[in-house]
């Protein structure tokens, strides 16, 4: 039984010298977040696929069960929507290969223009790849949340490649206007998504954004505590990625979370201990 959590990126200028040793070369800052979280997201490969020997070295600063959950790169998801993709794709398993099995699901994250009419396309995509990897999928047009007859598609078509639905819950982030800079920058920048709590698979993904107040945040994230807490119980394995506007103190929130689901569910194991900030001394 392991609950996953983890932040958007594992390096971060807030966390230096505070949570993470400063500084630190580059071939060791995801290894001290690897002790403070257990999973990452990869939002950098939608940009750029990285080098295989970037991939190496993660691997090498990892353990084998911690968790990457790597985003398809935008040629793949946005600029071609899933269609003559194959090179690409190649190229992308191809540099990723050394990650084995802590590569634990691609992501496939489709833009806000991605509707229910666009699911053949998806269903056809997902039909071609590789078993080696698990899928999930993360959808923003909001006919998916609103109209039954588009989740139930959308539901039959992930069941049928044994992919997961990843829900992007912002709802705790726009229940109140934004206090900060960088939330009002938020404010204009992150959809406005709906809370999804339902498993398609044993291990499902959810990706939370709170406020930059830790307060609100830990407020906002009470029915994932349920939630996850749940599927624990059923015998799932799920990852949870903590999000603020400004992600100063996310890693430390990823394990309050993990403490909080934990107090329901104590068979649960601890998350490592993390690094000293400083040298240890002799004296």
């Amino acid at each position: 039984m392991r609950l996953h959590v983890g932040c958007a990126m594992w390096t971060h200028k807030a966390w230096q010298g505070r949570l993470l040793a400063h500084p630190l070369p580059a071939h060791e800052r995801l290894r001290h977040y690897a002790a403070w979280c257990t999973a990452v997201e990869g939002n950098t490969t939608f940009y750029a696929t990285p080098a295989r020997q970037a991939a190496a070295s993660w691997a090498e600063q990892t353990d084998p069960d911690f968790r990457f959950v790597l985003k398809l790169p935008r040629v793949v998801t946005h600029e071609r929507r899933l269609t003559d993709v194959d090179e690409a794709l190649r190229v992308f398993l191809d540099a990723i290969e050394p990650l084995g099995p802590r590569a634990d699901a691609l992501w496939i994250q489709l833009p806000g223009s991605f509707a229910p009419a666009d699911v053949p396309a998806l269903a056809g995509f997902l039909r071609r790849l590789s078993t080696s990897h698990r899928y999930a999928v993360e959808v923003r047009h909001l006919a998916f949340f609103a109209d039954p007859r588009a989740t139930r598609l959308l539901e039959g078509v992930l069941a049928d490649a044994d992919a997961e639905w990843i829900p992007f819950d912002t709802t705790a982030f726009f229940g109140s206007r934004p206090t900060s800079d960088a939330e009002r920058d938020a404010w204009v920048k992150k959809p406005r998504m709906p809370r999804r709590s339902v498993a398609l698979t044993d291990r499902p993904v959810v990706r939370y954004l709170g406020r930059d107040d830790p307060a609100r945040t830990v407020e906002g994230w009470q029915p994932w505590v349920d939630v996850v807490a749940g599927w624990l119980r059923e015998g799932r394995s799920p990852t949870m990625f903590v999000h603020t506007p400004d992600n100063a103190d996310a890693p430390v929130l990823a394990r309050r979370f993990h403490d909080e689901v934990r107090a329901r569910v104590p068979e649960l194991a601890p998350l490592p201990e993390p690094m000293p900030v400083e040298p240890a001394t002799l004296f």
